[in-house]
């Protein structure tokens, strides 16, 4: 099928939309992410018009998670603290059936956070987000992750997302050079994006924030993880247009995320239906 033929289908058109549901809803979205990405993160969530909220003490985290539209957890900095909270949030959001999404930093680097991601995919993310090395991993199998970096590709990720996602009945969104996302049955690709966004850290994590925005007002997971990736990679791109240096290629990230559009998606998106 044609790629100008599956731009123009419903479900593509209902996918640019999600940007607009953002933008007039503006989802409360708690995350629990890693020390290194906090700022970037809550800027992130402004500049799509969300709500970022960051409730760190367990207590709290069950009580907040079950108020919030979506909750994020990202393992990147994995203390006790950090698994206690998670869980007592996780389950709150499961209850009160709020959307989760799963963001797997290094997992497969460190026996500890793959044990502790794999523990959380019991309680079946709507949505997982990671690197290929990381999706292999989570799914069990050895992949060759170097850090938060990846060793390989998202298309020979794509057989470890689908186990993940029939599994745990999740979606999965698979990012590199060409992002892969699937919910074990449907598989879609997006191609858009720009080389500087390895450049800047904590992309890949603040796209998790996005995910959790997109599940809270997506009709369902797959449109919300096709639209995470086509919004932060053509915004990578409206960013490059801007800067072509990784200091103020963050800045110009943000502005872009702040005022890309329908229109604008539709126009620039490399999305197809595999």
């Amino acid at each position: 099928m044609r790629e100008d033929h599956i731009m123009n289908t419903d479900s593509f058109a209902a996918i640019f939309g999600i940007i607009e549901q953002i933008r007039r809803r503006h989802p409360l979205v708690h995350c629990l992410t890693n020390n290194v990405v906090k700022n970037f993160t809550a800027n992130t969530l402004l500049a799509l018009d969300a709500a970022p909220a960051m409730i760190e003490d367990p207590q709290e985290a069950f009580e907040f998670a079950a108020l919030a539209d979506a909750l994020l957890i990202n393992v990147g900095t994995l203390t006790e603290s950090f698994m206690t909270t998670a869980r007592s949030a996780v389950s709150s959001a499961v209850a009160a059936g709020k959307p989760w999404v799963l963001d797997p930093v290094a997992v497969g680097v460190v026996e500890k956070r793959t044990l502790f991601a794999r523990e959380l995919l019991e309680k079946k993310p709507t949505l997982i987000r990671g690197n290929a090395s990381e999706v292999i991993a989570l799914s069990g199998r050895s992949g060759k992750g170097r850090g938060v970096d990846s060793g390989d590709t998202a298309a020979s990720a794509l057989n470890a997302a689908k186990l993940l996602a029939q599994s745990y009945e999740s979606t999965v969104l698979i990012t590199g050079e060409v992002d892969y996302i699937t919910d074990g049955k449907q598989v879609a690709t997006c191609r858009n994006g720009h080389r500087l966004m390895t450049r800047v850290t904590g992309v890949g994590c603040v796209q998790g924030a996005l995910a959790a925005a997109c599940a809270a007002v997506a009709l369902d997971p797959f449109s919300a993880a096709v639209a995470t990736a086509l919004i932060m990679a053509v915004s990578g791109e409206l960013a490059a247009e801007q800067s072509k240096l990784p200091g103020s290629y963050q800045i110009a990230l943000l502005d872009a995320l702040s005022t890309v559009d329908l229109p604008t998606l539709s126009k620039m998106a490399k999305i197809e239906l595999l």
